[in-house]
């Protein structure tokens, strides 16, 4: 018996209810980057299915070159698509232990890694993380003008996601597409928000298009 024996009998019981899912665009038309902390686990904190988004999990959930890269090629995959890349920090990130510069130092001997590649992944704050990230991707000249940018930080003691920035567009197209100024909410798993009211068109009319992406 292995650590993974308890895994493969829960596959066997998923497997009997299984239902296979058509390759095509994700349901939700929208990409989740988030942390790979096993008490975050998208599929449960905002009821993912099979088929409803592309996930990406790397550790604090950053805005690295290798998700840009990623990105850029969904996006080309779903050439015709208008869709939204939603990063979620959370509190309790383990990664905060990265600020402090000397267990930095002890993590750097043993993994090779350098102070400064350590010390760009950590996640003391994730408002003020999150939204470095958002602007870290929106930056990125890989990056379609057809896919918009939200930041979020998920809160590990109540379980509840909040934006702390709602979807924008690169610059090159923000003028045209942008959904307005940054508000923010709250929602629950499973919920979805109404227009906030406080977004503007370009013209400064009240948007009627916003979506939460």
């Amino acid at each position: 018996m292995t650590r993974m024996t308890p895994l493969l009998e829960r596959n066997e019981e998923f497997a009997r209810a299984y239902t296979p899912t058509a390759l095509g665009l994700p349901a939700a038309q929208v990409l989740v980057l988030t942390c790979l902390d096993h008490r975050v686990d998208p599929a449960i904190v905002l009821g993912l299915r099979l088929g409803d988004a592309p996930v990406i999990r790397n550790t604090g959930g950053r805005v690295t070159q290798a998700v840009v890269d990623d990105v850029a090629y969904l996006a080309f995959l779903a050439e015709q698509l208008s869709a939204g890349v939603a990063i979620v920090h959370h509190t309790q990130c383990g990664t905060g232990f990265l600020a402090d510069p000397a267990f930095r130092r002890q993590a750097a001997e043993a993994t090779g890694l350098s102070e400064a590649a350590l010390e760009a992944t950590a996640v003391a704050d994730p408002h003020e993380t999150v939204r470095a990230d958002v602007e870290r991707l929106l930056a990125a000249p890989q990056l379609s003008p057809k896919v918009s940018v939200s930041g979020h930080v998920y809160d590990v003691a109540t379980g509840r996601v909040t934006t702390i920035l709602d979807a924008r567009y690169p610059a090159a197209a923000a003028s045209r597409l942008s959904p307005g100024p940054t508000d923010r909410r709250c929602w629950s798993p499973g919920s979805r928000s109404a227009c906030p009211g406080s977004c503007r068109a370009a013209g400064g009319s009240p948007c009627r298009s916003w979506s939460p992406w």
